[in-house]
């Protein structure tokens, strides 16, 4: 079973978390990271249950889901085909070094040494083993606000500090180091979980210029591949900066249930992340995820098709006068000028799944960017809804 090793409960202690909070970490890690209240998989649920209703159980299948950025398409013929050829394998742990061939496939696509990776099952471990490792009670765990990522400190007793977006929607880093300028990690979702906007590399290199010297930067990009501008941290880690790049195959890859992810980092950083859990990864996730990396001209088809749905939507939205926050990823937050959770019960009533609503915006709901079939079930209700 996986649990916390001696030297990471010795780590935990000496940064002050006190023995009921070192619990909530061992219950965490036992549980199952992934299966916990705040990550994205759990948090989605909640809000299906709230618009429902409170009802629990199987959905109709012919309700339309756009709430939980998953990707419609699904797994890649290539991750299939790699499926269903290890699968009869499946009695042993590794039959053919699948972890080593992901692991050196990752590494030459992002341009990083092998020990700079690390497989994971999609990127909420690494993302909870990150606040085990780098925050504690006095040093805090600062963020966007709204943006995705708070869950895993604020549950384990760590200080956690939420800034709110600059005015274009990107993380305000000057105001991150001055809320804050001896947090331990300062955490950057890049496409950001909700607004799906983006954060320059200057505002990044700001933080690692300005953080103290032993703090980290946590550069979420589980969305990146669905945007044509932004520029991955992968270079920062290869430069030794102190950088942990996040990626999960959840997303562009059309990968959420069979899961696969992993960490880019200096192996002194990845090491900090070790003692937080443990197991492998099943080998099918390994398998898919390796042949869809492998896959030519996967990525750019799917954030094409992505787009020209996304911008459909976005035109439709501006015909109708309804404002919403440019994104470049397969979900965007919408302005509903009323509580965001009505909305989502009225979508509900018509059928249609939209993701939940942040705190810090109340009128906005998220929306995930589904088949065009579906945005069109989603745009005659809207239109129904808004009138």
């Amino acid at each position: 079973m996986p649990t916390v090793t001696e030297k990471g409960i010795e780590s935990l202690s000496n940064r002050g978390f006190s023995r009921r909070q070192i619990g909530r970490v061992l219950s965490a890690i036992t549980a199952g990271a992934s299966a916990l209240p705040f990550t994205e998989f759990a948090q989605a649920q909640e809000a299906e249950r709230r618009a429902r209703g409170g009802a629990r159980g199987a959905m109709d299948p012919n309700v339309v889901r756009i709430s939980s950025n998953e990707n419609p398409l699904g797994p890649s013929k290539e991750g299939l085909e790699a499926i269903m050829k290890i699968a009869p394998m499946g009695g042993r742990y590794s039959p053919t070094g699948e972890q080593q061939e992901f692991v050196k496939t990752v590494a030459e696509m992002e341009g990083v040494k092998e020990d700079c990776v690390a497989a994971y099952a999609g990127s909420s471990d690494p993302l909870f083993r990150s606040a085990c490792a780098f925050v504690s009670p006095t040093r805090s765990w600062t963020m966007a606000d709204p943006g995705y990522g708070s869950g895993a400190s604020s549950f384990i007793g760590a200080k956690t500090v939420k800034v709110p977006l600059s005015k274009d929607y990107s993380h305000d880093v000057e105001a991150m180091i001055k809320m804050d300028p001896n947090a331990g990690a300062y955490y950057v979702c890049n496409p950001n979980n909700p607004s799906g906007t983006l954060t320059s590399r200057e505002k990044i290199e700001y933080l690692l210029a300005h953080k103290q010297k032993d703090a980290v930067v946590i550069v979420d990009e589980a969305y990146i591949h669905f945007s044509e501008n932004a520029k991955p941290a992968s270079d920062l880690v290869a430069a030794g900066k102190d950088v942990v790049v996040l990626r999960t195959f959840s997303k562009v890859y059309g990968m959420a249930g069979i899961r696969a992810g992993f960490a880019l980092g200096r192996p002194d950083l990845l090491a900090k992340l070790r003692p937080y859990g443990g197991g492998m990864l099943p080998i099918t996730g390994l398998a898919c995820a390796t042949a869809s990396m492998k896959a030519k001209g996967l990525v750019p088809e799917r954030m094409a098709i992505n787009k020209k749905i996304r911008e459909n939507t976005f035109n439709f939205m501006e015909k109708k006068k309804i404002k919403y926050v440019p994104s470049e990823t397969n979900f965007f937050m919408m302005e509903t000028g009323r509580p965001g959770q009505e909305v989502a019960t009225a979508f509900a009533k018509e059928k249609i799944m939209i993701g939940r609503v942040w705190a810090a915006w109340p009128t906005h709901v998220r929306v995930t960017v589904g088949t065009q079939p579906e945005m069109d079930k989603f745009t005659a209700a809207l239109e129904k809804i808004m009138a």
